[in-house]
């Protein structure tokens, strides 16, 4: 099939041909015709780098009309990177449009610039939920004349705590509008919305749900904890020609992975909450030109990455969210080519691979950590290529060939390869030199079947079978812009737990108190002491506060 098959425009379809398309991915053939009639709402499932931006981007550019300055169009995510990628695949699709105004609205820049072009007439804006709460909030932005509204990575967006957000935002259009809603996974929260704001929506299922692509080969490595870094180091120096993503639960450990790497020479940028915008711009500018061959980002910071050929996804630690691993993996392998997506685990997370392999319906291969012999063989067989594929210059080194031939001469042809060659290899030949095995016993690490029972309760993860709560006291409240939503989403990220697993949220004027099932609460106290929330320093810590009881705050004496 062709998308001039798809029921597009002649202008949208010279936009596909500019930009180089040649055939519709399934999420496209299966969404295009639907919605380029615009009759119903639309719920797709597809799962990260499926093309499921051009499946609604294409029909949502054709039934926007630029000659009116109104609002037509909303897009809703989660994060101001997928923010930005959406926007700049709108105004790709809208080449041949006259005029189009498409909008980002995203927090952590400058919101004054944003306003001056909503004011100019914004035909599309394409927001996460925080900013485009406090432009409605200043009346910059009003929805009545929106048509459609378009919810993309739904699930992702109420993990994140986004789940009041948006439904202020929904409230507030008319009722008569078209509702497209594209998702990886379809649990119930998401269903609730496609249930309140939705009328008999058309539903597309690309794959399996939680599938990944079948061209991402599945890997994990064991070894102890206390050699997850040096593993990590190995995996890397093994692929010579990486260019890949690393994972990290929170962004301190994503600030400490990448520091470290960068100081012993890797090329290495993060992706983490804590950066400025002109920061993260800069690492995804040295990341897309390969001026970095690696970047270590968060679940979070990386959603709307849209990079071509990356090769390797190392999950550094698996996530909280089993979930989340489809997201990731899905970063690997685009437009058809291969991947392969790597799990670091310590001897007693072998139950977190039997629950990826569960929800992926695919094993992951146990692999060996790459021992000296392996690196150095596979350096040595990287030079070997470069070398071969280096064009010679005549021209450029002819004026030094003089000096060349009186340093080498006397030297046999031979003794000159293999001292240029060890010029390369010596740091890798010392560095390993008499280097230890880091794999840890996958046996002693599977530890039967009884100690897999007591690693996933001793874990606490995704149950707390007690109903018991910790409460934590975290010095930002009102005056700090800090509201429920913001909080869940700022405990969650940085800790690594899910938002089902936070409990009853008390704001104040300077502070807040928050409660987490007891079975987590570790998780708080170990990653989240401190930090910095919209340039703002934060601490956290155990309250001695008691929770207060429902319904005694304002309550009446009798007379």
């Amino acid at each position: 099939m062709d998308f001039k098959d798809l029921g597009l425009h002649s202008d949208i379809l010279k936009a596909v041909n500019k930009l180089g398309f040649e055939n519709p991915s399934e999420i496209q053939e299966k969404a295009i015709p639907v919605l380029s009639t615009d009759k119903k709402d639309f719920v797709g499932l597809a799962q990260t780098g499926t093309g499921k931006t051009a499946a609604y981007g294409l029909p949502f550019i054709q039934h926007t009309d630029f000659s009116n300055k109104s609002t037509q169009g909303l897009v809703i995510c989660p994060t101001r990177e997928l923010c930005m990628q959406i926007t700049k695949d709108l105004v790709a699709f809208a080449k041949f449009q006259s005029d189009p105004n498409i909008v980002p609205v995203y927090g952590g820049s400058s919101i004054e610039e944003q306003i001056r072009r909503i004011k100019k007439g914004a035909h599309i804006i394409v927001a996460t939920p925080g900013r485009l709460l406090d432009l409605i909030n200043r009346k910059v932005v009003k929805l009545k004349t929106v048509q459609r509204v378009i919810l993309d990575e739904a699930d992702e967006m109420l993990n994140m705590g986004f789940k009041e957000d948006i439904d202020s935002i929904l409230e507030q259009t008319p009722d008569k509008k078209r509702v497209w809603l594209f998702s990886a996974t379809m649990p119930k929260e998401v269903r609730r919305i496609a249930k309140n704001y939705m009328d008999d929506p058309v539903e597309v299922v690309v794959g399996r749900q939680n599938s990944v692509a079948d061209n991402i080969e599945h890997r994990y490595y064991m070894m102890k904890e206390r050699d997850r870094y040096y593993a990590l180091k190995r995996i890397l120096d093994y692929y010579p020609d990486i260019f890949g993503l690393i994972f990290c639960r929170t962004r301190r450990e994503t600030g400490s992975v990448s520091e470290k790497l960068e100081k012993e020479g890797y090329n290495v940028v993060a992706l983490h909450g804590d950066l400025s915008q002109g920061q993260r711009d800069a690492a995804m500018k040295k990341f897309r030109e390969r001026t970095a061959r690696i970047l270590v980002a968060t679940d979070v910071a990386a959603r709307g990455i849209d990079v071509e050929e990356i090769s390797h996804v190392i999950h550094y630690n698996l996530p909280d969210e089993t979930e989340n691993y489809t997201h990731r993996s899905g970063r690997t392998a685009r437009a058809g080519r291969s991947g392969i997506s790597i799990a670091l685990i310590n001897t007693r997370e072998i139950y977190k691979i039997r629950q990826v392999e569960k929800m992926i319906q695919s094993s992951l291969e146990y692999t060996r950590i790459p021992d000296a012999e392996d690196i150095c063989e596979k350096q040595m067989y990287a030079l070997m290529d470069r070398v071969v594929k280096t064009p010679v210059d005549d021209e450029a080194i002819e004026r030094y060939w003089p000096v060349f031939y009186e340093k080498l001469k006397g030297i046999p042809a031979e003794d000159i390869v293999l001292k240029f060659i060890s010029t390369e290899l010596n740091s890798f030949l010392g560095y390993y030199k008499g280097a230890g095995n880091l794999n840890a016993d996958q046996e002693k690490g599977r530890g039967g079947k009884e100690r897999d029972k007591r690693d996933s309760r001793g874990d606490g993860h995704n149950r707390n079978l007690s109903g018991a709560k910790q409460r934590f006291f975290i010095s930002l409240g009102e005056k700090q812009n800090m509201n429920k939503g913001a909080l869940v989403r700022l405990v969650c990220t940085e800790s690594g737990i899910s938002s089902n697993q936070v409990g009853r949220i008390d704001i104040h004027p300077g502070h807040s108190f928050f409660e987490i099932d007891e079975a987590v609460g570790y998780k708080v106290l170990s990653r989240i002491d401190e930090g910095v929330y919209e340039e703002k320093s934060f601490n956290v810590s155990l309250s001695k506060d008691k929770t207060p009881k429902e319904g005694k705050k304002g309550k009446k004496k009798k007379r």
